[in-house]
């Protein structure tokens, strides 16, 4: 008994000590504060986009506090990323109460990504737990993205993955593969498992990189997923061109593939440029053009869409004001007046306010 109480002491000695000796560990607090006024000029909400479903009316966007965490000069880390407001509640719109779709989980809504990582080397790199997704052009958070309003792909693409993926590095290009619950899933429903990957590169100077990324499931059964879809798959690209140092290019383009259980299977196709221009270091305008083409109606209910949203960033220290003023047309009549009438295209104006700390 003694022999085990003191193999246990020297035991607990060592493993405090090492923790003691370990003088790389950091913490990062980070966060952000967003709100804004909508207001759409047909008299409708006329909104099919994520995160600013309003109508003349005042909101908060998210409010968004971040804990990173690093030991063992950065081999092992952990993150917390918590969203409070409609975008974090509309991110993880699978968790919460027990209405249908819902998993139950109230305190789960408000975990935008929760994992840990471990890094043997400098070249690979293990994360487990959610994290958001890799594929599009398009972040969650408000200060990560030039336009305010959302566009159709991040909307209608993955939002957040929970599962185990695996990053490697090779000099100039990199690879990512993983195995997740169901996309958007942060506890399981169903048995379905969702296979992601990238491969990403560019140039020595690093004016142009691209991102090439898969998100996809196959060999569903009948009633086994809550999309009802045998398969769903979606190759992503995303390329990222500087000019200048004032003026760089986006370019994401998708393909999402679906095929149902019974009856024909399709895809719909996105493409959208995003012209970035910074006449000075407290003025930036963004272009975002983007077409959304359906031919077969698969999912969106109408051949095309094609949007535009022009979104000028002022700013003020770590605050960022955001007019945006956005027009957007269809092949069908999706959009409503005032007095009900269907209509083919519509416009909104939007004001919001960023705050990064």
């Amino acid at each position: 008994m003694l022999r085990k109480f003191f193999l246990a002491a020297t035991t607990a000695v060592f493993f405090f000590n090492a923790q003691a000796q370990d003088t790389t560990k950091t913490l990062a607090i980070s966060g952000s504060v967003d709100a804004y006024y909508r207001y759409n000029f047909s008299g409708k909400t006329n909104n099919y986009t994520s995160f600013t479903n309003s109508q003349s009316s005042f909101e908060l966007g998210m409010a968004s506090l971040r804990a990173d965490a690093t030991a063992m000069s950065g081999k092992v880390g952990a993150t917390v990323d918590l969203g409070f407001g409609r975008r974090a509640e509309e991110f993880s719109y699978n968790d919460g109460a027990t209405t249908a779709g819902k998993n139950g989980f109230l305190t789960l809504a408000n975990v935008k990504q929760a994992f840990v990582t471990y890094a043997p080397s400098s070249k690979v790199k293990f994360t487990m737990g959610k994290f958001a997704t890799h594929v599009g052009y398009e972040l969650l958070d408000a200060p990560l993205n030039r336009n305010y309003s959302m566009s159709y792909m991040f909307t209608n693409g993955p939002f957040f993955h929970t599962g185990l993926k695996t990053d490697i590095t090779a000099g100039p290009v990199a690879f990512m593969i993983g195995i997740t619950n169901y996309t958007d899933q942060s506890t399981a429903t169903t048995t379905v498992n969702n296979l992601i990957a990238q491969f990403s590169g560019g140039t020595k100077n690093g004016k142009l990189k691209f991102y090439l990324n898969y998100s996809g499931f196959g060999g569903s059964d009948s009633g086994n997923n809550p999309s009802g879809l045998k398969s769903l798959n979606q190759v992503d690209l995303v390329v990222l061109g500087t000019i200048s140092s004032k003026f760089n290019i986006g370019y994401n383009g998708t393909v999402q593939s679906r095929k149902p259980v019974s009856g024909s299977s399709g895809s719909w196709v996105g493409n959208a440029l995003y012209f970035n221009f910074d006449p000075t270091d407290k003025v930036g305008l963004t272009l975002r053009s983007e077409y959304i083409s359906d031919n077969k109606t698969v999912y969106f209910g109408t051949k095309n869409i094609f949007a535009n949203t022009l979104s000028v960033n002022c700013k003020v220290g770590p605050l960022t004001i955001i007019p945006e003023l956005r027009f957007e047309s269809s092949q069908a009549a999706i959009y409503t007046k005032s007095n009900g009438s269907s209509i083919k295209s519509t416009a909104t104006g939007l004001l919001a306010a960023v705050y990064k700390f």
